[in-house]
């Protein structure tokens, strides 16, 4: 029976540590989704990395945004990371819907057996046209997305194929950038749904020591920044489409 949106209880895993940017990316997950923040649950990994997988019972969707650190896949680091593995498969067993960014990508992809890259230099960093396969357009939310729309990246961490069972949605020539796990409301992005221009400026320019080479590199990339609708609807439709099915 479909949901009111009003009644929606939405979980967003964060794997930040500063304050400014956990805040920011609530609010664009609030802001793209059509719900609001008193919606939300937090699940931050940095200040609770013991935490009980199954936790995500009883909510209506897992969202999962970017990490705070260029290179996080560190289990003898961050010991968080098998966990947040583990809660996506839960995910997926229990059929609670999933809407994974960034690093949720990641995540997802060595979640479900697949190889997760990495690269110094030259990464993906921008707005980037984005190319659809033939999958997407039989997919609830890309259906009607158009061929080579604009997203923001900016990732060192790559996959060059999608996990056994799951269908590649979008791409470019360095790597998948969306997959579905075939017949389950389970979505990754490699790309930011939840960022729009002005917030590409506002997270490049917090972490420009981490992926820009110096301020020239920033400017530059700053410079070529588009507008990205079509991506940043794409949360709503996870809403209207999969989690309320209006």
């Amino acid at each position: 029976m479909p949901k009111n949106k009003s009644d929606l209880k939405i979980l967003l895993m964060q794997i930040r540590k500063d304050p400014q940017i956990l805040k920011e990316e609530l609010e664009s997950f609030s802001i793209y989704s059509g719900i609001p923040k008193k919606q939300f649950s937090i699940l931050n990994v940095f200040a609770q990395p013991d935490f009980n997988t199954e936790l995500v019972k009883g909510f209506d969707a897992l969202f999962v945004g970017g990490a705070s650190d260029a290179n996080v896949l560190k289990p003898e680091k961050y010991p968080f990371v098998h966990k947040c593995q583990k809660m996506l498969l839960f995910c997926l067993s229990n059929d609670i819907p999933v809407f994974a960014s960034c690093f949720g990508f990641q995540l997802a992809v060595l979640a479900l057996g697949g190889e997760i890259l990495h690269k110094e230099k030259d990464f993906e960093m921008g707005s980037l046209p984005i190319s659809l396969t033939e999958h997407s357009k039989r997919d609830p939310l890309f259906s009607d997305t158009p061929d080579l729309f604009k997203a923001i990246a900016v990732h060192q961490q790559f996959a060059r194929e999608v996990p056994d069972n799951c269908e590649l949605l979008a791409y470019t020539e360095q790597c998948c950038h969306a997959f579905r796990v075939k017949n389950k409301d389970f979505w990754a992005f490699q790309f930011h749904p939840e960022v729009d221009k002005n917030r590409m400026v506002e997270r490049l320019t917090f972490y420009k020591k981490k992926y820009t080479q110096n301020d020239e590199h920033l400017d530059e990339v700053l410079a070529s920044a588009q507008e990205t609708p079509e991506s940043n609807i794409l949360a709503r439709k996870f809403v209207d489409r999969v989690l309320i099915k209006s």
